[in-house]
């Protein structure tokens, strides 16, 4: 395939078992999975929100689903979070909108996936390009990125 990412990259080492699968840049969600022969819910969104100053987590949302703002701030016992722009996006991440993945961002911050993820089985997150992402077993992603999982999205 020739794909080279950071993610791809930072995962060739972490002896977990993927497949990358390479579509044609979808318009949405829906349109990823279906590209993907995945079922909705385990196609991951990687939503990267703001805590405060140079303080970043990602939040893993599977789709169909959103952030459900309460729940996040209660869990991380914050009154404010926020969507960083585009560009502030890309300083924390090292990704552009669309291909953010927790695997080789520029620092590795905190990762809260939300409760359905464990449950979903075979699951696909970015790989760090659009168009691109790693199929893998969502107990085995959760382990790797060390992610805290919680009730933290609702129906979209």
């Amino acid at each position: 395939m020739g794909l080279d990412t950071p993610a791809l990259r930072s995962l060739a080492g972490s002896g977990l078992d993927y497949r990358i699968v390479e579509t044609a840049v979808p318009s949405n969600p829906e349109e990823s999975a279906a590209l993907q022969g995945i079922d909705l819910g385990q196609l991951l969104r990687t939503i990267v929100v703001r805590r405060g100053e140079d303080d970043y987590l990602f939040v893993l949302v599977p789709g169909g689903r959103q952030i459900d703002w309460p729940k996040l701030r209660a869990l991380l016992g914050t009154r404010r979070l926020s969507l960083p722009d585009r560009e502030e996006a890309r300083t924390a991440t090292g990704y552009e909108r669309g291909a953010i993945t927790p695997f080789g961002a520029t620092r590795a911050w905190p990762v809260v996936a939300d409760a359905t993820v464990a449950a979903a089985g075979i699951v696909a997150i970015g790989a760090g390009a659009r168009g691109a992402n790693v199929h893998l077993e969502a107990s085995r992603l959760l382990a790797l990125l060390h992610a805290q999982v919680a009730d933290v999205t609702k129906p979209g």
